[in-house]
């Protein structure tokens, strides 16, 4: 082997030693959940699960919140979030539904949620299983949440 080779070798064997050991830190979306879970589980309900459906839903009406500012439940097309939760091929017993604007940060919008009567109903549902979360920021700065929960039939 040649000096260089070495050299290459070397540096590609650091690569891959530094990003195994390197841990990812938590997204908005993952804080979210654990901070939704922590709230849950000092009331005594079962953590939720992560739902890949249920974030594909979410991500669908928190971005068409923040592409058009329509800020509800119902979509610029008429979509409840029943009706989102089902295009999304989540087969649902039942479903749930929170929405935010404006919050900074993870901490900032579940202790919003917590605030409200409606919002703190949905997290701290303890028939509810699973959930999906989406955050997005609009082209003004401004943030938009999405939970979606679920319970499969």
């Amino acid at each position: 082997m040649t000096p260089k080779t070495v050299a290459v070798a070397t540096a590609i064997a650091a690569l891959f030693v530094t990003t195994s050991t390197a841990t990812a830190a938590p997204t908005y979306d993952q804080s979210v959940l654990t901070l939704t879970n922590q709230e849950r589980t000092a009331a005594g309900c079962p953590a939720l699960s992560s739902n890949d459906q249920l974030i594909a839903a979410a991500k669908r009406h928190n971005d068409e919140m923040a592409a058009t500012g329509n800020f509800s439940h119902t979509g610029v097309d008429g979509s409840t979030p029943a009706q989102r939760v089902s295009e999304a091929g989540y087969p649902f017993r039942t479903t749930a539904e929170n929405i935010a604007a404006g919050q900074r940060t993870p901490e900032e919008v579940v202790r919003d949620w917590m605030a409200s009567e409606g919002h703190r109903a949905n997290i701290l549902n303890c028939e509810l299983r699973e959930l999906g979360v989406a955050y997005a920021v609009d082209a003004g700065g401004r943030s938009y949440w999405t939970q979606e929960f679920g319970v499969r039939q």
